[in-house]
């Protein structure tokens, strides 16, 4: 294996690849407390608008990464591939002190390979579901990359029996999120009033899930409409592409005069708001459940990405909420089950069921407590190390005498 020599005379340069607008958050984060040990760091690879923000050279449009499903993959192969083999070129050229893949594993995994062949460090950040689906993975992970950094409590020791580096960095919706999630300061916030029935819409991040899910959700929300006549309805929008999708769907002649209001992110204020979320399964359901929000979960994919992904499940649930807690805390109507009926009727069970409300929100703050960390320097330190910054672990506060 090549040693690691970066270029001499130059500021600490970091690598970092997100594929979606989730990790562009945790990029962004783990940016910012790097900066904080390491003003002069430089971080490069792929990110969205708000790694970007922050003063990130992305070499590639991460949009163009933002794909989900077998199906869908498969017809944006060529293209995702040709990224893959550019962004492996360029990074060997520029030879990063380390490299980080956020999420994305598909993607990252198969860059961190070449990288750390190549004697650049890898860590991959935010492990793949693999206690869910496709444990064998595990094995492959741990010869693909020097680290990875798990946001569950019960990832870690798959790496460590596999022989792998592997640490709990908690997860940084818990850090960022307050544990008392404040419903009429949200409200007053955005000018709402305490009595008005207002529901949450989170069909996906990704342009591919909103074409799914988006209008399912629509044609929910019109028959809860039809029962709750003074409903309105926030739809916080990830990225400038789902924005365009949205409005074209929106403009079409049945959607047309719904009271649906897109707000550029804030979702975590726009589910506060809520009295109940409609949610895309995905990373989105552990923000609804930080929020303290009753939620109902759904998902619809190809039939033939469906039937891939259902023999390989090993889980009794596929949202995070209920995966975490162990038990089906809130509704899944997936694939057939994801009708407009359906989904309209377990709202409305919530909005109408306040006991049940309360007993959840409890199960949701015990939830966040176990995942609150201070995940961003957990992570930013072990980065760091690996990098090669021997001073990166923060020291141990003084016990309490």
């Amino acid at each position: 294996m090549t040693s690691h020599q970066p270029p001499a005379n130059r500021p600490l340069t970091i690598a970092l690849c997100a594929g979606e607008a989730s990790g562009d958050l945790l990029g962004a984060h783990l940016m910012a407390a790097i900066k904080q040990r390491c003003p002069q760091a430089h971080f490069v690879g792929i990110g969205g608008p708000r790694m970007l923000a922050k003063g990130f050279e992305s070499l590639y449009d991460q949009e163009k990464l933002a794909v989900r499903g077998f199906a869908e993959v498969v017809k944006r192969l060529p293209e995702i591939l040709k990224i893959r083999r550019g962004l492996v070129r360029d990074l060997k050229r520029i030879r990063p002190d380390v490299f980080v893949g956020i999420d994305a594993p598909d993607f990252n995994l198969g860059v961190a390979e070449k990288l750390k062949k190549a004697g650049i460090p890898t860590v991959h950040y935010v492990s793949p579901s693999v206690w869910a689906w496709r444990r064998e993975r595990v094995n492959t992970i741990v010869e693909q990359v020097n680290r990875v950094l798990c946001l569950f409590p019960m990832e870690p020791q798959l790496y460590q029996e596999a022989g792998g580096r592997a640490e709990f960095v908690g997860h940084p919706l818990a850090q960022t999120l307050p544990l008392d999630a404040d419903r009429d300061a949200a409200r007053r916030h955005m000018k709402i009033e305490p009595w008005e029935p207002v529901f949450c819409l989170m069909p996906g991040s990704r342009v591919s899930e909103i074409d799914y899910m988006a209008p399912i959700f629509f044609r929910t929300a019109r028959l809860l409409l039809q029962r709750y006549p003074s409903a309105r309805f926030l739809l916080p929008v990830a990225t400038v592409a789902t924005r365009s999708r949205l409005i074209s769907i929106l403009h079409q002649g049945e959607f047309i005069g719904l009271p649906i209001q897109l707000m550029s992110a804030h979702a975590d204020l726009a589910c506060t708001a809520a009295d109940v979320v409609l949610v895309t399964s995905g990373t989105a359901t552990l923000e609804v459940a930080l929020c303290k929000r009753p939620m109902v979960i759904s998902y619809k994919i190809s039939p033939l990405t469906y039937a891939y992904v259902k023999r390989k499940i090993n889980v009794p649930h596929v949202g995070l909420p209920n995966i975490l807690l162990g038990k089906g805390a809130v509704p899944e109507l997936l694939q057939d089950d994801a009708t407009p009926a359906k989904l309209a009727a377990a709202v409305a069970e919530w909005y109408e069921s306040p006991q049940d409300v309360a007993a959840l929100q409890q199960d949701f703050l015990n939830l966040h407590r176990l995942l609150q960390k201070d995940t961003d320097a957990l992570a930013a330190s072990a980065v760091l190390a690996e990098a090669g910054i021997a001073a990166a672990v923060p020291e141990a506060a003084p016990e309490a005498v």
